[in-house]
């Protein structure tokens, strides 16, 4: 492990002064440091530790107690989609931002499968490196929708024909099944009130009961859960035109 902090004084909330703490996991120094740099600049975020394979990331976890932790898909020892599924079975409330060199990687959809927040990949903007963690932090998805639906494309086996919503998604009213179809085809909040002509905090309520009722912890995994169901097929987009974040 390198440079790890010394454990936070309330395990379970975040820094000093409500600083978002952050755990950074990856196997290159080079990449950890310049990481570092970035987030060290905004003093709303505190980098609490860093270390080198995912073994590391869900030990260190465990004792800083971050609020989200930077994980390197491709890393020795425990590979990070191991490694992030530990975290979500063994801290909840401990965000995972997935991060790859690798726009089509594999693994990302098994990151977000394992509990990942998001997916960034590494030669992302400062600015919207920080901002990623910001949402992640608020317990929101940050994978660019179109970005998530060419990983979903790529390398989740689509149904050949669209199953009606069946057992997976008996539990979901009409209404909710039309929102998650539109969040799976990369519409947003906003994008998706205009589409069905009602608010947007009624569009957030019924999200909300969908990811309660898929038992989810976000848009992403309820995107993957949207076409493993068959609700969406391989190659189907919105008609919006999607931001950054889901």
């Amino acid at each position: 492990m390198t440079s790890a902090t010394p454990p936070a004084p309330a395990p379970e909330q975040s820094g000093e002064a409500g600083r978002i703490t952050v755990l950074i996991a990856d196997d290159q120094p080079l990449v950890r440091r310049g990481l570092s740099l970035i987030l060290r600049s905004d003093p709303a975020i505190e980098v609490i530790g860093e270390v080198d394979d995912g073994a590391q990331a869900v030990a260190a976890a465990h004792e800083l107690r971050p609020d989200v932790v930077l994980m390197d898909i491709r890393m020795p020892v425990l590979d990070g989609v191991r490694a992030t599924e530990r975290l979500s079975a063994e801290l909840p409330r401990c965000r995972v931002l997935a991060l790859s060199t690798f726009d089509m990687d594999e693994h990302v959809v098994g990151a977000l499968r394992a509990g990942a927040s998001g997916f960034l990949p590494k030669d992302v903007s400062p600015e919207e490196l920080v901002a990623a963690l910001r949402t992640v932090h608020r317990g929101e998805a940050v994978v660019a929708p179109r970005l998530l639906t060419r990983l979903l494309a790529t390398f989740v086996a689509p149904a050949p024909v669209p199953a009606p919503p069946g057992a997976d998604l008996s539990g979901l009213t009409p209404r909710e099944v039309e929102v998650l179809r539109l969040i799976a085809a990369g519409l947003d909040n906003t994008e998706i009130a205009q589409q069905m002509a009602i608010g947007v905090q009624t569009v957030k309520n019924h999200a909300t009961g969908i990811f309660a009722k898929l038992g989810v912890r976000d848009r992403a995994q309820a995107v993957i859960a949207a076409y493993e169901s068959g609700l969406v097929r391989a190659g189907q987009s919105g008609a919006g035109q999607p931001g950054q974040g889901l």
